[in-house]
């Protein structure tokens, strides 16, 4: 009778955690989701939506540039998770591989730019102990994780490119603009 007292307690007590969590993320991360949605809605329509989309067409006409100073200034700016929405002044076939390069990039950002996704700063703050342990700077990491970085971001941002207009072209869609 004890072993279903504790399963039963155990079950309910899985959903009571679940329950703090939402609540942790309703207090927490939404509402300053919330504010940086109105922060950067507003930024664009002072700026002027076809000035961004002006910006964000002759950043992305260049390969390199689309998916290395594109997912870059998202990731810097926007941060996770909201650097994505860049993405909406892209033609479809290139979201893809924008979001590839937008999401690979938020780890190796983090030893330059911490804001970038501080959810993640606990893995390179672990990496980063080790080597201050060992009496290194944790300078020259940051820098070749960033450079890195962005080599990866490119790499995949071209494969997923060319994935996305194969699998298009072989359903038929359009891959123009």
């Amino acid at each position: 009778m004890d072993f279903l007292v504790k399963f039963a307690e155990a079950f309910i007590g899985m959903f009571e955690k679940g329950g703090e969590t939402f609540i942790d993320m309703f207090t927490g991360i939404i509402p300053t989701l919330i504010c940086l949605i109105l922060a950067v809605n507003a930024l664009i329509k002072i700026i002027g939506e076809e000035r961004i989309d002006a910006f964000a067409r002759k950043t992305t006409k260049n390969i390199i540039l689309r998916y290395t100073l594109f997912p870059f200034l998202a990731v810097f700016f926007l941060t996770n998770p909201m650097a994505y929405t860049f993405g909406k002044f892209l033609p479809e076939r290139q979201k893809p591989a924008f979001y590839d390069s937008t999401v690979s990039f938020f780890h190796p950002i983090t030893g330059l730019f911490p804001h970038a996704n501080a959810a993640e700063l606990f893995v390179y703050m672990g990496i980063a102990q080790g080597i201050t342990t060992l009496g290194h700077s944790t300078g020259p990491l940051a820098i070749r994780l960033f450079i890195v970085g962005l080599i990866v971001i490119l790499i995949r941002g071209i494969l997923t490119e060319r994935i996305t207009i194969a699998m298009m072209k072989r359903q038929g869609i359009s891959v123009t603009d």
